[in-house]
């Protein structure tokens, strides 16, 4: 190792800083201008139907904090434990965060640029081609949201680290990589593709140097609170992932993971492709080309793997960034006609990228409107965030009809999160006990005491209830007021009230825990 390295001594390479004479219209500016667009399309649009069932499993998990939960770890819930701070119960503030980190990727994707050299160009082309993603992702609060930005800091701060040669910035790759895994386990995919990159190129020699030790303690300490948790708990996330992994192969929500990442790209393909010319063929490129591996690495493993095909979105922004710094080389060398019509083109293409995953991802059209019939087909999240207050009514109504004796001690069994989280969040205003279940994280939260005598039942079926519970009986069916065809009006619809378990409580509940 040089003593360069090692001391921290480092070079700046001759990536271009173009400032222009006031900060407000600098490089970084215009980034930071188009990465707030997306955030003020969020919030503008954010609040047109309701909360998702994730976000309902969500919300719930942030009114109670812990080191980890059994689908996820802590981070996403942190964030959303902040947004009942300072929001309240808003759909809009709920979700702000999530269009925050997003927005933040877009600026990562054109900081990017610039670190490979990009000038102005270079950068804003990066960063609108990262926009469909941040407007996708950016649209509920959800783990995946946070993962992204772990997975784009990660990128960026190898970048710094590979132009630089200052060894100092493994601190802050193994912070971005603590981060990672507290949102999602899923970037370990993305270090298998950093330390094969490594091994493969010139930064191997970063493995004699002290910080990139330090780095990985960073990001073991960072993680440490989660991997505590998940000893106390048995690793009972393995289980869950297991399980959910197992599940996505039956219902074949893995079998087209390599076409599905046209879907990721759009027209943005040629971006991703002149990014892998980039960062394994272009000269330039070599000193790079680590970054290259950490996008292939994790290819593979995730198609070899089964993995969903947005498991690899995060990963494109570095593909990005890449890109455009080539195209922009590759430019200087047309004619200038060519050169004026290239640039309309490429900007042609990224712009309807973004408004097609605008039409698809925003809810931007009323329910039931042509916009939404055409949206809804593709994007099927938006019909999971219609019918939770109905569903909560009808409970409360159902409460309301029964004798005294019965909602003395009545409790509400909800059979996945989205149903228990909407009793928590609706409930309340009609003075409803708190749902139970036995999925994820709600199963660790107990049946209650005194437990239940009297429950409604939403979201099991009859021969479930028939066989665990005494004296059931049919006395309703979810309902939305748009006649929207979801879950919960299609696949469990009915609703019960049933007597207490026909084995003790205890009994029951130790065969109750599901995943979903």
């Amino acid at each position: 190792m040089s003593v360069r390295a090692e001391t921290g001594e480092h070079r700046e390479s001759a990536a271009p800083r173009i400032t222009g004479h006031s900060v407000w219209l600098s490089d970084t500016a215009w980034l930071i201008y188009i990465a707030l667009a997306t955030v003020v399309v969020h919030v503008i649009t954010g609040r047109q139907f309701g909360f998702h069932r994730d976000e309902l499993a969500t919300l719930e998990d942030a009114r109670h904090l812990a080191r980890g939960y059994v689908a996820y770890p802590p981070v996403t819930p942190f964030f959303g434990r902040l947004s009942l701070i300072l929001f309240g119960t808003s759909l809009t503030g709920f979700r702000f965060f999530a269009a925050l980190v997003q927005a933040l990727g877009v600026v990562l994707t054109g900081l990017m640029a610039r670190e490979l050299g990009g000038r102005r160009g270079a950068q804003l082309v990066a960063a609108a081609a990262a926009v469909p993603f941040c407007i996708g992702g950016g649209a509920l609060m959800q783990y995946v949201s946070f993962d992204a930005l772990a997975w784009m800091l990660t990128a960026y701060f190898v970048l710094r680290l590979l132009r630089t040669e200052d060894p100092r910035w493994w601190i802050a790759i193994g912070a971005s990589i603590g981060f990672g895994l507290m949102s999602k386990y899923s970037i370990v995919f993305l270090v298998a593709g950093l330390l094969a990159g490594m091994v493969l190129t010139d930064a191997r020699r970063y493995f004699r140097s002290r910080w990139f030790w330090y780095g990985i303690a960073t990001a073991l300490l960072i993680f440490l609170p989660n991997i505590i948790w998940q000893a106390q708990h048995g690793f009972i996330s393995l289980d869950f992932l297991k399980h959910i992994h197992a599940r996505d192969i039956r219902i074949g929500r893995t079998k087209n993971f390599l076409p599905e990442q046209l879907n990721l790209t759009l027209l943005g393909l040629p971006l991703v492709l002149a990014g892998l010319y980039f960062y394994f063929i272009a000269p330039v490129g070599k000193r790079f080309r680590t970054v290259g591996w950490m996008y292939v690495v994790p290819l593979v493993l995730f198609t070899i793997a089964k993995g969903r095909s947005y498991y690899l979105a995060a990963a494109y922004p570095m593909l990005y960034a890449g890109g455009s710094v080539w195209g922009e080389q590759w430019l200087t060398s047309m004619k200038r006609g060519w050169t004026n019509a290239v640039r309309v083109l490429v900007w042609a293409a990224l712009l309807a990228d973004i408004a097609l995953v605008s039409a698809i991802a925003l809810p931007l059209g009323t329910v039931n409107s042509n916009w939404w019939k055409f949206a809804s087909k593709i994007n099927g999240d938006f019909v999971e965030e219609i019918g939770w207050p109905e569903l909560v009514q009808t409970v409360a109504q159902i409460r309301d009809s029964l004798p005294p004796e019965d909602r003395s001690r009545l409790g509400v069994l909800a059979g996945n999160y989205g149903e228990a989280g909407a009793v928590n969040l609706y409930g309340p205003q009609y003075g409803l006990p708190g749902a139970i279940g036995g999925i994820n994280s709600f199963w660790q939260r107990g049946y209650g005491n005194p437990p239940p005598e009297t429950l409604i039942v939403i979201g099991l079926s009859q021969e479930f209830v028939d066989e665990h519970f005494n004296s059931c009986r049919l006395v309703a069916h979810t309902w939305n007021r748009y006649g929207v065809q979801n879950e919960e009006t299609r696949d469990h619809p009915d609703i019960f009230v049933c007597g207490g378990p026909r084995k003790s409580w205890p009994e029951f509940w130790k065969h109750f825990r599901y995943y979903g």
